[in-house]
């Protein structure tokens, strides 16, 4: 089968010299490279036929797995996705609403602590949500626009991500964990077409401590992607999804393409790729687009 390989690297200098490395580690599994070119400043595309990608995956792990590069090996095939399905919080955002929330409530401490584990699998998502929830009892509603105002900021690449593929006909969707007020916000600065998340009870101008149900958590993440496939007409190995959280993996392992960003060990361990070192644009070279086509 003919396989991409990709390495992307903030290095620009490091990346015409991790190709040939590579290739030769990979050597006994592959042939010659059929094809290397340049997609931008630090990110380099390689063509190989190969008979195993788990292989020709476990080889390039163990060739790069110490270096600052982030890369990625699939299927040449099919790689430009027609959806994107992303985690938002600690993803596409650098925080976690909840918790950048419970400073404002005074409950920062207790509440990351409680996020961090659910992140990591340790603890069930829903049960956490509404513990982490029941913290914010009391807290006024002007603090969800302070706490986006002041705490929200886009990921590097997270717009050049979401305008590049809408551009050329992919749909994006942002789903999470977290709270309407902040996806439909985030949805709009990004450049998705849609969001799915979950909504916060509110009474008198203040929140009620309740969120509503159902929970969007690892499942719903799950449904949302193959709805959003379904919808398109299209095959689950047409999907890009990518998180950092245990609630992410379920979508993640089900997409043709499935990204760990920054993320917790369990989904990285998981993950056909990870983002740990450069920016969201690495998803755009993953899929073989040049930077000259980025938008955003």
């Amino acid at each position: 089968m003919l396989l991409a390989v990709t390495l992307v690297t903030a290095d620009p200098a490091a990346a015409a010299d991790l190709a040939p490395r590579l290739g030769h580690h990979l050597s006994g599994l592959t042939g010659p490279a059929k094809e290397t070119k340049v997609l931008g400043p630090g990110a380099v595309d390689m063509v190989l036929e190969a008979a195993s990608l788990t292989a020709v995956r476990q080889a390039a792990h163990e060739a790069l797995g110490e270096i600052a590069v982030d890369y990625c090996v699939q299927p040449w095939e099919g790689r430009r996705k027609r959806l994107l399905i992303a985690d938002m919080d600690s993803t596409i955002i650098g925080c976690e609403c909840l918790d950048e929330l419970a400073d404002f409530a005074g409950v920062k401490a207790e509440v990351s602590a409680i996020t961090e584990r659910a992140m990591r699998g340790e603890i069930g998502f829903e049960g956490a949500l509404r513990e982490r929830v029941g913290m914010l009892k009391g807290l006024p509603l002007t603090a969800l626009q302070a706490c986006y105002d002041e705490r929200v900021r886009l990921n590097p690449g997270a717009r050049a991500l979401v305008t590049t593929m809408a551009a050329h006909g992919a749909r994006c969707v942002l789903v999470s964990g977290g709270f309407e007020f902040f996806t439909g916000r985030v949805a709009v600065a990004a450049g998705f077409h849609a969001d799915r998340a979950n909504r916060l009870i509110e009474t008198g101008g203040a929140l009620t401590g309740e969120v509503g149900d159902p929970i969007l958590g690892r499942e719903a993440k799950l449904a949302a992607l193959r709805e959003e496939v379904a919808g398109l007409g299209a095959d689950l190995t047409e999907a890009l999804a990518i998180g950092d959280g245990a609630n992410d993996l379920a979508m993640i392992n089900a997409a043709g393409l499935g990204v760990a960003y920054r993320a917790k060990p369990v989904v990285a361990a998981e993950a056909d790729a990870r983002v740990d070192h450069t920016d969201l644009t690495a998803l755009l070279y993953f899929q073989g687009y040049r930077a000259d086509q980025f938008s955003g």
